[in-house]
């Protein structure tokens, strides 16, 4: 169990570019909180992959600071989108990571390596528990488990930065927090049994006991709640939050819920659950399934936005 509660501080404004998403679509319209990569000519188009990357400023007392939050799993693909939307490592404070899957961590190493000189030395680079483990995946009518690989925390001290490993929720930035080990309060969100770590000398059901999640607490507003794939669940993430910071009111809800292919039941009893916070704004990504966006679509209209690669949110203050 976490600490019930602690000091959060405001932002004036918080803004998180999508760098890579499941999804690209050269043509959506702009929304009321995301702005549209729009290429300058046709070649210089989004890379989408099955996979998932961050990049996010907090604004708060006349002060921006940079953080870049998961990374994809196609290097040369993420690079390109770094590229277009000028993301500029020479201004990021601090690295993150949700958890230990491939298509969160995969690209991590080849995209900061050239990077390197921009980045100054010792930037920390959060992470929770076990998320160096190896994992794996056991497919439907599969008797071996399928190898997902292991981010090697030495591999990221080579590029001369400093792994921190966190299990309290902690501020990374200034206004951005990371949740600590998420509490499982819900009784219907449950990590699927064919998701595997390995600990001792085989594979077990992995608990995802050191994701993280980011929000914020946008003045005037309530917070922002970002995950990377809520394998702890979407509602247990947001709830966590509220917990930690000691706010009810959410303003936005985004990341990937980790609902592809789960039961109609569990999309509804999550999407009942996650309207009943009243948020603002509701952008599922990634992981969450076509099933469960079409219903934060029709049970969330005015609050739902569909996302893309390349897309740029912004929540501030009045």
């Amino acid at each position: 169990m976490t600490p019930t509660t602690m000091q959060v501080n405001e932002v004036d404004r918080v803004t998180i570019w999508v760098v890579t998403d499941n999804y690209y679509d050269a043509l959506r319209p702009d929304t009321k909180f995301a702005r549209r990569y729009r290429a300058a000519t046709a070649a210089k188009s989004m890379h989408a992959e099955h996979g998932l990357s961050y990049y996010m400023e907090t604004a708060a007392n006349g002060k921006t600071s940079g953080c870049m939050f998961d990374f994809g799993q196609n290097a040369s693909g993420v690079s390109n989108n770094i590229n277009l939307l000028e993301i500029d490592f020479g201004k990021v404070d601090a690295f993150a990571l949700s958890h230990g899957h491939f298509d969160h961590f995969m690209a991590a190493i080849d995209i900061l390596k050239p990077a390197k000189p921009s980045i100054a030395a010792g930037t920390p680079f959060y992470v929770g528990e076990e998320c160096f483990s190896r994992r794996y995946l056991l497919r439907p009518g599969d008797t071996k488990p399928m190898d997902l690989g292991q981010l090697r925390k030495e591999d990221i001290e080579a590029l001369g930065l400093k792994v921190v490993e966190v299990a309290e929720p902690v501020e990374i930035i200034p206004g951005a927090y990371l949740t600590g080990s998420i509490d499982r309060v819900t009784p219907y969100e449950k990590v699927p049994p064919v998701l595997l770590i390995e600990r001792g000398e085989k594979p077990e059901p992995d608990d995802f006991r050191g994701e993280q999640a980011i929000f914020f607490n946008v003045k005037g507003k309530g917070l922002v709640v970002l995950s990377g794939c809520a394998h702890a669940g979407i509602v247990n993430t947001v709830r966590q939050a509220q917990k930690v910071s000691g706010m009810e009111k959410v303003h936005a809800v985004m990341g990937g819920f980790h609902l592809i292919n789960a039961k109609p039941e569990i999309i509804k009893k999550t999407v009942d659950d996650i309207k009943a916070m009243k948020p603002d704004c509701v952008v599922p990504t990634h992981c969450t399934g076509f099933e469960a966006i079409e219903a934060f679509l029709r049970e969330m209209p005015d609050q739902f936005n569909l996302n893309t690669a390349g897309s740029r949110y912004t929540f501030e203050k009045n």
